[in-house]
């Protein structure tokens, strides 16, 4: 057993966290105190112990103490977008009942009118009972100082410590988000979680480990393996946003070993001139991990071409009701693939619930794992289970004969059009590859005669160039390549489409814009 109290005995010096921007070190002695004083401060509140702490904060070391505070207190806590509303935030605010709210002050003014809002449509915010801020002074009677309270406070005594658990929302790209809740964990304080044995036992992180999240914390990708770094004892280097040139320079000064990428970030690393690129000396590096979604094939080649077999991919969500992996070696043989299951069996099923063979494209199902629930959501949980109990998130894929799984698209994402099914995913990939093209969203818009075509929005290298010409110019390229029918009608350009940090693309903003008076799958 081992978290972050143990690292701060045995090496209170040790850098936990350093913040890439302004080269800020904290130690293991200063993240555990910090943390146990917040978890003791809101134990005195007299809040209860199955509760939520909600964090609306920036990245950076309080983001850290916050979460950690929560997790050796029992408590589950639910970190929200930098990037919401005041309204957005009020409805996770409520939803997840949460009994303490922490926020960065440069979130304040947006807080408190997110305050505001839970009082005129949410029945107020009584079931509050902490309510911070990161700045060293109140502000407006609404918030405490977090930095005036922490400094005054006396530690977490140690026999009350128990583990808590993360509490993540869906990042809303299919409707409102959705609070994705497990069971608190019941063994001792500093007992191994599933991410923490996975980050040691498959990707070799130890507590000599350097590991780089160059994401938004908020996400649940950054957040838990950053936890599970500094609960194996590893220093974590902490970007604020992702920059391909900050990053390939941040993995070189601290000599990163492991990091974790998606496949936008890939993109933008991959289109890097070579010679731009070949300035930095990142041969530290022993692991890039990446997920969130499919890597266009052509492009994770060049970066195994680049960096060498240091490579891993991973298929699992939120719910954890899966875990597929790849290494470098693996894929170039079965290239496209998100690997083989290591947590729970996998089964492809068609809509009538039959298992279908090799090749054939269903929807991805899980047996024989962890359960879960969607929060104040029961007919979104019993939409994602069957009647053998098997788990879904809704996505399409298939198996090889040796049991590889490839993903396909997001079910919600197929476009039946003149009642044949279509991916997008496959022409997204093939886009994304050309170098013209930044990012690129296909998605199904109406028609009269076929039900639905297949529309692109394409955000272009250079923007003077959007026109017919590289609109023709796009549709032949894809039309050399797949079926015709799989190949959008028609192609519009943006300067930038609106994907959330960890990769995810919002369709839906998008679609709506072409489907607007008419009736239209949400997807």
């Amino acid at each position: 057993m081992s978290y972050i109290a143990d690292h701060a005995d045995n090496n209170p010096d040790k850098p936990a966290i350093i913040t890439s921007w302004d080269n800020n070190v904290v130690t293991f002695g200063q993240l555990d105190k910090r943390s146990s004083r917040l978890a003791n401060l809101i134990s005195k509140r007299g809040i209860q112990e199955v509760s939520n702490l909600a964090m609306w904060m920036k990245n950076g070391p309080q983001f850290l103490e916050a979460a950690w505070a929560a997790q050796r207190s029992g408590k589950y806590y639910t970190p929200l977008s930098t990037r919401l509303t005041p309204a957005e935030a009020a409805y996770i605010i409520s939803d997840c009942d949460a009994t303490v709210l922490v926020v960065s002050d440069e979130l304040t003014e947006s807080a408190v009118k997110a305050l505001e809002i839970l009082d005129s449509e949410y029945g107020g915010q009584e079931n509050i009972k902490v309510k911070l801020v990161t700045g060293t002074t109140d502000y407006s009677d609404v918030f405490e100082s977090y930095e005036r309270l922490i400094e005054n406070e006396e530690e977490l005594p140690k026999d009350r410590e128990k583990e808590g658990q993360d509490m993540l929302y869906s990042s809303g790209t299919t409707g409102k988000p959705k609070g994705v809740r497990l069971s608190l964990p019941q063994g001792p304080i500093g007992s191994p979680t599933p991410v923490s044995m996975v980050a040691q036992g498959l990707y070799g992180m130890d507590d000599s480990s350097i590991y780089l999240s160059p994401a938004p914390l908020y996400h649940a990708a950054p957040l838990q393996f950053t936890m599970a770094a500094l609960r194996i004892g590893a220093t974590t280097v902490v970007m604020d946003k992702f920059d391909p040139l900050d990053f390939l320079r941040t993995i070189e000064h601290y000599k990163v070993t492991h990091t974790q990428v998606v496949p936008t970030m890939m993109v933008r690393l991959a289109k890097m001139p070579r010679e731009v690129r070949s300035q930095f000396d990142i041969s530290s590096l022993k692991c890039m991990l990446h997920a969130a979604a499919p890597c266009p094939v052509d492009i994770k080649k060049q970066i195994i071409e680049w960096l060498g077999p240091v490579v891993y991919e991973y298929y699992a969500g939120t719910e954890r009701n899966g875990f597929c992996a790849i290494d470098s070696n693996e894929w170039l043989t079965h290239p496209g693939s998100v690997g083989r299951s290591l947590i729970g069996k996998v089964h492809i099923l068609d809509e009538e619930g039959n298992d279908l063979p090799p090749g054939v494209a269903g929807t991805i199902y899980f047996e024989g794992t962890m359960p879960f629930e969607y929060y104040k959501d029961p007919d979104k949980t019993a939409s994602s289970r069957n009647k053998q109990g098997w788990t879904t998130l809704g996505d399409i894929g298939y198996l090889d004969d040796e049991g590889y799984l490839y993903l396909t698209d997001r079910k919600a994402f197929m476009i039946v059009t003149g009642g044949v099914n279509v991916y997008p995913q496959e022409a997204e990939n093939l886009l994304i590859t050309h170098p013209a093209v930044v990012d690129a969203a296909v998605f199904g818009i109406p028609n009269e005669e076929f039900g639905e075509e297949v529309k692109a929005v394409v955000q272009p290298t250079n923007m003077n160039e959007a026109g017919p010409e590289l609109e023709a110019a796009l549709i032949t390229y894809l039309k050399t390549r797949l079926a015709d029918i799989k190949c959008p009608r028609s192609i519009d350009f943006e300067d930038e489409l609106p994907r959330a940090p960890n990769g995810k693309l919002y369709k839906q903003q998008l679609r709506d814009r072409y489907w607007e008076g008419r009736q239209s799958k949400i997807i």
